[in-house]
């Protein structure tokens, strides 16, 4: 039996990190070859694309995708994780705002900002994760990074006793800290504010809704049916242009011969890379355009 290939949607359950999940997969599918697109805290649920065999390889350019979050945010609170796993540090003795206060807040974080990583994070420095130095008691001097926030808009707002809950939706660029974000938009309110639940809705274009859990991963790989529920590794990367080699050029270019432009249709223009097809639309892999003009491999992925 030839091994899978693809994209599989995974909706995240609580309780698990993302490694947990692909160690999940991985004896469910029976197989080793598993790479995740985007790691998610354990408290938080949600998309997490899974490519498997051959699809690991374009792990990198899914990772490169926005992604869609609906968080809730507590106005009055404020913990040394940035959210509600850690240690409540500040708490506020009253809490006065408006819906119109919050909603001109979130609105003006729209765009490009800059963040600080939080202390209990995966950003490396001088070698070491930044939450094992948070976890031995240690904070160092973190260098800003800017992220864009393409949308951002309030779905609700209510009262968690003397603390308004402020649920948002987020669509943002790769590295976004949803908890900073969250604790910045209380600091832009005067407030210490706190994560308290986050979910990803969307990553890679793919919706929760198109996402399976484990257990009907599980159900589908027993029935024999999960290869249907598998998206296409360059139908995940669709977002890359699509181009279309001349047959007397299909081996050359699956060969790793430098190609001129002029048998690519459309003829490449600019650089970056793309999606290389031959007249059946077969997906022969990514290639690039170099400053010399030729069109060269990136990731070849179709057989001679």
């Amino acid at each position: 039996m030839s091994e899978l290939t693809g994209v599989l949607a995974v909706y995240k359950p609580a309780g698990f990190t993302s490694h947990d999940v692909v160690a999940k997969a991985r004896r469910i599918l029976g197989m080793k070859r598993i790479g995740h697109t985007g790691t998610l805290d354990p408290q938080v649920t949600g998309v997490l694309p899974l490519c498997l065999g051959r699809a690991t390889r374009v792990v990198e350019y899914i990772q490169e995708l926005p992604k869609e979050y609906v968080a809730t945010l507590r106005l009055g609170l404020a913990s040394d994780t940035e959210d509600m796993t850690g240690t409540i540090t500040e708490t506020a003795d009253e809490v006065h705002v408006t819906e119109q206060e919050v909603l001109a807040v979130l609105g003006s974080f729209q765009g490009i900002i800059s963040q600080i990583p939080p202390m209990y994070s995966a950003v490396k420095i001088d070698g070491k994760r930044l939450y094992e130095l948070a976890r031995e008691g240690k904070t160092v001097e973190r260098k800003s990074r800017e992220v864009e926030i393409y949308e951002i808009e309030m779905l609700g707002m209510s009262w968690s006793g003397n603390y308004p809950d402020i649920t948002f939706r987020a669509l943002c660029s790769k590295g976004t800290y949803i908890r900073t974000l969250c604790v910045d938009i209380g600091r832009a309110l005067g407030l210490p504010g706190v994560m308290v639940k986050l979910e990803r809705t969307m990553s890679a274009g793919i919706r929760a809704s198109h996402c399976l859990t484990l257990e009907e991963i599980a159900s589908h790989k027993e029935a024999g049916t999960l290869e249907a529920h598998l998206i296409a590794a360059d139908e995940a990367i669709s977002h890359l242009p699509r181009h279309i080699v001349v047959n007397e050029k299909r081996k050359s270019a699956l060969q790793g011969q430098r190609l001129s432009s002029r048998f690519v249709i459309p003829e490449v223009e600019s650089s970056g890379h793309f999606r290389l097809y031959d007249l059946q639309s077969e997906f022969l892999g990514i290639y690039e355009l170099e400053d010399s003009g030729a069109i060269a491999p990136v990731k070849v992925f179709a057989q001679i």
